[in-house]
């Protein structure tokens, strides 16, 4: 259940929720250095990171293979072990400092920290997987009253006994974009954005369209929890765009309304 936000409250001005992974930001990627500019410019920001390539590698260097069932990865004990190290460790804190290093003030957090996210077992066939059940937004918006960017670890808690669950960063961004109730949701992407059976990218998408091409089985892998993070978030986020985040100035294209990707738009 997620509760007004201080945005919607008139408190303060709705944030923008951006999901970054670690294959957008490579050698020409400007999403970090579009984050600061934004924030400069006075813009809410709150981010989601990713980090699947990471813990990928480092399962493989502790001789376990990384298996997934309809794009969600299957977390065993030592596997949520890795996870929870990789993201809210070393792949947090490298993206915290990176920022700070270009100028900007952010503040790692993960799902765990302040309650923000509360979760249920998705599936046993995925293991310490969670599925957010509550977010409280109260972390986020202290961070970002105090003029950070939070950067969330998708990892969370157990209702019942507080055991942590690894939670797929797509689906996790869509639930933090609909607890904040967020003025925009942006995926940053390595394509250009979603794709028809004939490989073309489809500029706009409304909820129905989007459906379909889930069913359908027309968008595949990790395009799948993106599209259904944003059919989460549109009962109270106006718009959510795919786009692909290794494009030079993605990120600050698309909140001028200028990138190209997928919008998924109630119309």
């Amino acid at each position: 259940m997620n509760r007004p936000s201080p945005a919607e409250e008139g408190k303060e001005p709705a944030p923008i929720v951006v999901k970054i992974g670690g294959s957008t930001l490579g050698s020409h990627d400007t999403t970090l250095e579009d984050l600061v500019g934004l924030q400069r410019e006075g813009h809410r920001i709150a981010v989601v990171h990713g980090g699947g390539k990471v813990i990928s590698e480092w399962m493989k260097r502790h001789g376990a293979a990384p298996r997934f069932v309809r794009g969600l990865r299957v977390t065993d004990g030592p596997s949520l072990e890795i996870v929870t190290a990789v993201l809210t460790g070393l792949v947090n804190k490298q993206l915290v400092a990176a920022l700070t290093a270009l100028g900007g003030r952010a503040l790692g957090m993960s799902g765990v920290d302040g309650g923000l996210l509360r979760c249920r077992v998705a599936s046993p066939e995925l293991g310490f997987v969670g599925e957010v059940t509550q977010v409280n937004p109260d972390p986020l918006e202290q961070a970002m009253r105090g003029g950070y960017i939070p950067l969330v670890a998708p990892v969370g808690l157990h209702d019942g006994d507080g055991q942590m669950l690894n939670i797929n960063g797509d689906t996790v961004t869509g639930d933090v974009a609909l607890g904040l109730g967020a003025s925009r949701l942006i995926f940053l992407t390595d394509v250009d954005g979603v794709l028809d059976s004939s490989g073309r990218r489809v500029p706009m998408m409304n909820p129905r369209q989007a459906k379909m091409f889930i069913r359908a089985n027309i968008v595949k892998g990790g395009m799948i929890p993106k599209l259904e993070a944003c059919l989460k978030a549109l009962p109270r986020v106006p718009v959510a765009d795919i786009v692909d985040g290794r494009r030079p100035g993605a990120l600050r294209q698309c909140v001028s309304g200028q990138a190209a990707g997928t919008r998924v738009q109630a119309v």
